[in-house]
């Protein structure tokens, strides 16, 4: 059923319709006109054979009184306006709410709801700061943290959602997920001129899904984007309030798109199986399912705990040993700042996930015990390279459970006393003394972590350019090829 304010706007816009006051539709449907008021008002829900009743009254079908759309242009500002009330940012004003009465000019309500747009646009450019962008990341890992990185919900999501299309194992090829779209009414098209600020775009109104154009487009990347685009709709997202409620339907959608890539039946069979051997292995796993290093290992998070009852830890690492993404229950100290934020925090030196980068082959992933103030861990890491910057990926466990995986054999074992700073981040006394104010580096400023977020309807999204390439597509001028 759609919302109930759309819902009311439509029994009333058809009751108006046919000359009805309240009282008389109520009488003829057998409730009285205040209780119809209410639900014109959104304020109630009506028992289907009641909306049965008024549907028959007012000489309409079943599924334009559900249709989701409000009736008139009027109808949907009334909704907007009353959303925009209830939202914590206007309510924490103590202003009285506005009902828009019959006699209100048109104009004015366009003003009433301009005016909310905009305080809500300047609230969310005042909070989409790095700072707010890492206490919002942060109590956001916390959480996912007592969830053991796992979301049922979701899981259920994508097990329907792959299950509606037949698949049955092995790698969820390009055209299982057009068939997902397509069940939802999206087509997936491709096109070169995708806004810069933008992976996907969604067009809602005419059912399109937009991507970036690939020489394999069964790839990876593309059925994950193709699949994000789509968990915002099934997840029914609403566009963010907020930089907090903006990461979260991220976090959202990565973790339906890895859900689905990796199914949870046919993922749990195989490492269960492969448990079973004591031969655990991400670069199996990714490979069983077609996906990326970083994506296995982001999915073995999900399950480790749940399913395979184990903690875990999950690193990704830049060159210059900044921590991009981290993830433990396994009880690793990961690196922070005065605020708990990981992100940007430099790992210890003697981690895998930055020893990694010193190996003269790096083909295959390199295994390694080391000893910390928290207990001795087993890591897996690979590098790669994202455009021109390398990145490490580290899958790690508890001393105890390293039995389970292929590797637990290496004889890579070292000892890291970090956080404590004489472990890894000062200089030798030697050298200190030979160049301490003997040199004057240029430093590289990491301008990601300096600059304030674009602040369109969605972070990061430039609305100019998006809204171009919508109308330009929209109209049938855009280049672009359709993915049957």
């Amino acid at each position: 059923m759609t919302d109930l304010a759309t819902l009311g706007q439509r029994i009333r816009h058809f009751r108006n319709e046919v000359g009805l006051t309240l009282d008389q539709l109520g009488a003829t449907v057998g409730i009285a006109g205040s209780q119809l008021s209410l639900i014109e008002n959104g304020k109630r829900e009506p028992r289907l054979s009641l909306l049965q009743a008024i549907a028959a009254t007012v000489g309409v079908p079943m599924s334009d009184l559900l249709d989701e759309a409000p009736p008139t242009e009027r109808a949907a500002l009334e909704i907007e306006l009353d959303r925009l009330q209830k939202s914590a940012m206007y309510q924490a004003l103590g202003l009285p709410a506005i009902r828009p009465s019959r006699a209100m000019p048109e104009d004015t309500l366009q003003s009433l709801v301009g005016l909310h747009r905009e305080l809500a646009r300047r609230a969310r450019e005042a909070i989409a700061t790095p700072e707010e962008a890492r206490r919002a990341n942060t109590e956001l890992r916390q959480y996912m943290r007592t969830q053991d990185n796992y979301i049922g919900e979701i899981e259920e999501l994508a097990e329907e959602a792959v299950r509606g299309i037949g698949y049955v194992s092995g790698a969820l090829t390009h055209r299982a997920v057009s068939l997902i779209a397509k069940k939802l009414g999206f087509e997936l098209i491709f096109v070169n001129d995708l806004p810069h600020s933008t992976r996907s775009v969604t067009d809602l109104e005419n059912g399109r899904i937009y991507l970036p154009p690939a020489s394999i487009p069964g790839g990876h990347g593309l059925r994950s984007m193709a699949l994000q685009a789509i968990a915002h709709r099934l997840l029914e997202h609403h566009e963010p309030e907020s930089y907090a409620e903006f990461l979260r339907q991220r976090l959202e959608i990565n973790y339906f798109a890895g859900a689905c890539l990796m199914p949870l039946t046919q993922s749990v069979e195989f490492l269960n199986r492969a448990k079973a051997d004591h031969n655990l292995a991400v670069e199996d796993f990714r490979d069983a399912f077609g996906v990326t290093h970083e994506a296995a290992a982001l999915r073995f998070t999900n399950l480790a705990t749940t399913h395979l009852e184990m903690p875990v830890h999950f690193l990704r690492v830049g060159e210059d040993g900044a921590l991009h993404k981290g993830y433990e229950n396994d009880g690793l100290q990961l690196p922070t700042d005065v605020t708990g934020s990981t992100e940007g925090q430099p790992v210890c030196r003697k981690w895998s996930a930055r020893s990694a980068f010193g190996r003269a082959n790096r083909t295959n992933e390199l295994h390694q015990y080391t000893d910390t103030p928290a207990g001795t861990f087993w890591c897996s890491t690979q590098t790669g390279t994202a455009g021109s910057e390398e990145f490490s990926i580290s899958f790690g466990v508890p001393f105890a459970d390293a039995k389970w995986f292929r590797g637990r054999d290496t004889s890579n074992r070292v000892t890291s006393s970090c956080p404590d700073e004489r472990c890894c981040r000062r200089p030798h006394t030697e050298l200190s003394k030979r160049w301490s104010h003997r040199a004057w580096p240029s430093a590289r400023l990491h301008a990601h972590i300096l600059s304030p977020l674009p602040s369109g309807t969605f972070p990061g999204v430039d609305d100019t350019e998006l809204y171009a390439f919508l109308e330009a597509h929209s109209a049938g001028n855009g280049p672009g090829e359709l993915q049957k």
